[in-house]
């Protein structure tokens, strides 16, 4: 029997693993399962566009059977359990899957802080659902808005998804001349928080200039199905890496102005491990419940790799890879490869992350910072216009080529 080689997880790590490896092993040498609880990969960083236009989801949502090799097996659901001594997964519908060597490359969870009310009464941006959902809610509140009484879409957390959703949301409401006010909450004193102060200053000029509002410097408290309930809540409840509690809604004095309406939040605050790591047998964060990964992608667990959001991957001086998309489609390359060394017995390969800059769109405008496009060098660090949303354009698109085909890419291209 050849070596059992699994991944589980179909978003960038995953996939983009998925085709490294296949890339580097010879047919004979081991068989790859693939495991996944969606049997698409999802361009998360475009998924906010479905928000706008939801006929855009068959661009961003790539079935796997276009990704993987015939010789791939995919299994379709939800790892429940890894049994790290008898070296087997299992899943929420009982299936049992051998392997010799596995990859984790399951995500992250939205992360609600303990903040009360947030997760029942929020939406997330993680699935396709997702984003049908907020399509949905959007297009009915506009639908049940006035010019004298518009809807109000709170979107909850300032970084890139929070920002990019917030812009196609307006796009929406400008495209069909809907009553809506859309509003960003961020509890940090800046959009897009601890960046340069060049690229917050492009992004909030064009946050401005899509009547986009900007409530910045009081966290979310408490939530519950009318409004969101601001202050009392200061930068230490949640920690510089952005986890931790919120205080106790009976502890929090709300003053008027601290209250908002809403129709629909959406909610990009943060990210967590899932719970099911706890069942993976291996050592992970308490905090975030992220695996903890060397810069090989090996864990406490023989045998066991783990990678993207999943992972606290080692990096230099005792820091972390970002858990970005980027990130992962770096990592991926190497994973796959390593994957296919651990099959050889060969020596490993170190990652380490390189950023190659930001892009974030806001609706149809983009801003670039500190972009490293290769064979020259951009002479102005942060811009806009044409170049800024063709390098986005070109990012998606040649993820896209990358893990299925040129025409697909090609036919991606305007909607990105």
């Amino acid at each position: 029997m050849s070596t059992q080689v699994v991944v589980v997880g179909a978003g960038y790590a995953g996939a983009g693993t998925v085709k490294a490896f296949e890339d580097a092993i010879e047919p004979d040498e081991a068989e790859l399962t693939w495991v996944s609880e969606h049997d698409y990969h999802l361009v998360l960083h475009e998924a906010h566009r479905v928000i706008r236009k939801p006929e855009v989801e068959s661009k961003v949502a790539i079935p796997v059977e276009e990704i993987k090799s015939d010789d791939t097996e995919f299994v379709r659901g939800r790892v429940t359990e890894v049994d790290a001594d008898e070296r087997v997964v299992r899943t929420r519908a009982g299936d049992e899957i051998d392997y010799d060597y596995l990859l984790l490359a399951v995500g992250s969870a939205t992360a609600f802080f303990g903040i009360d009310g947030l997760r029942e009464h929020a939406l997330t941006l993680k699935t396709l659902d997702d984003a049908r959902e907020i399509h949905q809610a959007v297009k009915t509140a506009g639908e049940e808005a006035t010019t004298t009484d518009p809807a109000k879409v709170i979107v909850g957390g300032a970084g890139l998804s929070g920002i990019q959703s917030a812009g196609e949301i307006a796009e929406f409401r400008d495209d069909h001349k809907a009553p809506i006010d859309v509003e960003i909450v961020e509890g940090l004193d800046s959009v897009f928080p601890n960046n340069d102060p060049e690229v917050q200053g492009a992004i909030r000029k064009r946050l401005d200039g899509k009547e986009i509002g900007v409530s910045t410097g009081e966290f979310i408290s408490k939530v519950d199905e009318h409004a969101v309930y601001l202050g009392g809540a200061e930068t230490e409840y949640y920690g510089e890496d952005g986890e931790g509690d919120a205080p106790a809604p009976e502890d929090i004095d709300f003053s008027d102005d601290l209250v908002m309406e809403y129709d629909v939040l959406l909610w990009t605050g943060g990210i967590t491990g899932h719970d099911e790591v706890d069942d993976f047998g291996v050592d992970a964060d308490d905090r975030s419940g992220r695996v903890y990964a060397e810069s090989t992608f090996e864990t406490s667990a023989d045998g066991v790799f783990a990678i993207g959001d999943t992972a606290l991957v080692e990096q230099d001086d005792d820091e972390v890879a970002p858990p970005t998309a980027q990130a992962a489609w770096q990592a991926a390359d190497v994973a796959g490869e390593n994957l296919a060394r651990a099959v050889r017995g060969a020596p490993l390969k170190s990652w380490r992350h390189e950023d190659k800059g930001t892009l974030i769109s806001i609706g149809e405008e983009v801003v670039a910072h500190d972009v490293q496009a290769p064979g020259f060098k951009i002479p102005v660090n942060t811009f806009g216009g044409p170049a800024a949303k063709a390098l986005k354009k070109g990012v998606a698109s040649r993820w896209i080529a990358d893990v299925t085909s040129l025409g697909r890419a090609v036919n991606a291209w305007g909607d990105m």
